[in-house]
């Protein structure tokens, strides 16, 4: 008989250290009390006033009737009040649900009543769409006012409170409870090409862990774009998106500075860049380039800025217009579902002395997994793993410590998530003989012509090096010989306004087909010029209203 493993014996007096949110706030509490958070251009306090408030916030809410295992939902742009309900909500026991605020009414209802939200916070911006939806919230019963200015929005909504007098009417201690580390935290919705918003979760074990194993990925390893306790860290993904990717949850370990922007506007962004000299952020790539194109940008100094892109594939045009500003810039991965962080574009430091185009091969590329994370690239059919020979595809699975158990309230879709015992991402990628992954498309939106698949990032990738080029978006669309064709949506410079054409975009590509990087099939036939490229609530290239926009002949 095999041995068995051997647990370790508690003694009755030890005390089992739950993995709880609480815990993440010991030590920037004694480390670096008197650093500062910064909300926009018109507050700032300490770490010892966040922590304080933190403590009137819960103690608001549970005298409001809160209970552990509610929802509470917060509409809210990026501010020192989110990082606040990041921690106040989850430590009394109840759920956080961050609500999306671009979707639209109807989604935005859905994920509401799905959760099932008890108390609601809601920023002033945001009260015209719980108006128009109040009738039809199931389970709400508390309103909580966020507003900027002193006057009082006119609303019909019943506000139970406004935040800050509610915190400031709460007392500033509160013994928080201690609970099972597997309790729920977060939810979140996920939007997929069909059907309603899909619910991920996360427990407190798994926040705590992921905030760890994204603290040594970011600070531990030597190379360009730490993160570390002296960075001032403004985020520019949104805090209803996977907790703003996890990262403030990392910054706040590190006692880092924190910045909050608000709504994302050029100014204000490239403002606080400025004035509280900001050096480490994370954002999509849409939102990088809407900063780097916006003619304010021109007499910023952006030099030693790190910044993370994830959510869409980094565009090598982007990251070498963002090097020769002085950014540090390489890619993250990671999905809703992933908590997110799976993979980081690490420049090792061997490499730090390569030329900016050798080094735009690392920083594009997907990168390497991080601690406790195991990447499986395993064949769609077979599911054997692939060669890593950097050629051959296939689908990106993977296991980790802090990844959702299910969609919520989905059994079904939960185990075809979970088919096998690993999370599938539906990535599509390779991975080359040093472990670095490169995702090459969506399992969806790769590009099957004439029996070859086309990678519609890489194509993406190529078009953005062009000069006059300043976004492009490559879907396939339907083809009666080929099966489907590529077709490329592209935004000009606006120099280049009037003078790009598709047959100047073919003569760059050919330069790609003549040294083999790409095939001749793999050349768009049709390049739309267009204004703008429809994006998702959360900035990503929408591909699925391109290829509808394409079918109804819309350009």
């Amino acid at each position: 008989m095999d041995k068995q493993v051997r647990l370790v014996t508690q003694s009755p007096s030890a005390y089992s250290y739950p993995l709880l949110l609480k815990q993440l706030l010991h030590t920037p509490i004694i480390y670096n009390p008197d650093q500062e958070i910064v909300y926009r251009d018109s507050l700032r306090y300490t770490y010892k006033d966040l922590y304080a408030r933190i403590n009137r916030l819960a103690s608001a809410l549970t005298s409001m009737g809160v209970k552990p295992g509610d929802t509470v939902a917060v509409l809210d742009w990026d501010s020192h009040r989110y990082l606040e309900s990041f921690f106040a909500i989850p430590m009394i026991g109840a759920v956080l649900h961050t609500v999306n605020i671009r979707l639209s009414p109807e989604q935005i209802l859905f994920t509401m009543n799905h959760a099932e939200d008890k108390v609601v916070l809601v920023h002033e911006d945001f009260l015209p769409i719980i108006d128009a939806i109040r009738p039809h919230l199931k389970t709400v019963e508390t309103y909580i006012l966020l507003k900027e200015g002193p006057e009082k929005p006119a609303t019909s909504v019943p506000l139970a409170a406004e935040y800050e007098e509610m915190l400031t009417q709460a007392v500033d201690s509160f013994d928080f409870p201690e609970f099972d580390e597997n309790a729920k935290a977060t939810t979140f919705y996920t939007t997929g090409t069909t059907g309603d918003p899909k619910g991920v979760y996360y427990s407190h074990r798994q926040l705590v862990l992921h905030t760890l194993g994204m603290a040594i990925s970011l600070s531990g390893f030597s190379g360009p774009g730490r993160f570390q306790s002296a960075d001032i860290y403004m985020p520019i993904t949104p805090m209803f998106h996977v907790h703003a990717w996890g990262v403030p949850f990392v910054a706040t370990v590190l006692g880092a500075k924190h910045v909050y922007p608000g709504r994302y506007e050029p100014a204000m962004l490239l403002k606080l860049l400025q004035t509280e000299k900001v050096t480490f952020s994370h954002c999509v790539p849409t939102i990088l380039h809407m900063i780097l194109t916006s003619p304010a940008a021109k007499d910023v100094d952006l030099n030693g800025w790190k910044v993370i892109i994830g959510g869409s594939a980094l565009p090598r045009g982007l990251a070498k217009l963002a090097l020769e500003r002085g950014i540090q810039i390489y890619t993250g991965y990671g999905m809703s579902e992933t908590c997110p962080l799976l993979t980081l574009a690490t420049v090792q430091s061997h490499m730090v002395d390569w030329d900016m185009e050798r080094q735009l091969d690392i920083r594009t590329k997907t990168g390497l997994p991080v601690p406790l994370v195991n990447i499986r690239v395993q064949d769609v059919v077979s599911e054997k793993e692939v060669p890593k020979d950097g050629r051959t595809p296939g689908e990106i699975v993977v296991r980790a410590p802090w990844l959702t158990q299910g969609y919520f309230k989905e059994p079904e879709k939960s185990e075809e998530l979970w088919g096998g015992g690993w999370l599938h991402t539906g990535d599509i990628a390779n991975v080359d003989p040093s472990g670095y992954l490169q995702i090459t498309d969506r399992l969806k939106d790769v590009i099957k012509t004439g029996g070859e698949w086309i990678s519609s990032l890489y194509l993406e990738s190529l078009i953005s090096q062009h000069e006059a080029v300043s976004e492009v978006a490559v879907v396939g669309i339907p083809d009666e010989k080929w099966g489907e064709r590529p077709l490329a949506m592209v935004v000009p410079k606006p120099d280049f306004k009037d003078t790009l054409s598709g047959d100047s975009l073919k003569s760059f590509l050919q330069k790609f087909v003549d040294d083999g990087s790409v095939s001749k099939w793999g050349i768009p036939d049709n390049f739309v010029i267009v204004d703008q490229i429809p994006k998702t609530s959360v900035g990503k290239l929408d591909k699925k209203v391109i290829k509808k926009r394409v079918a109804e002949g819309i350009k």
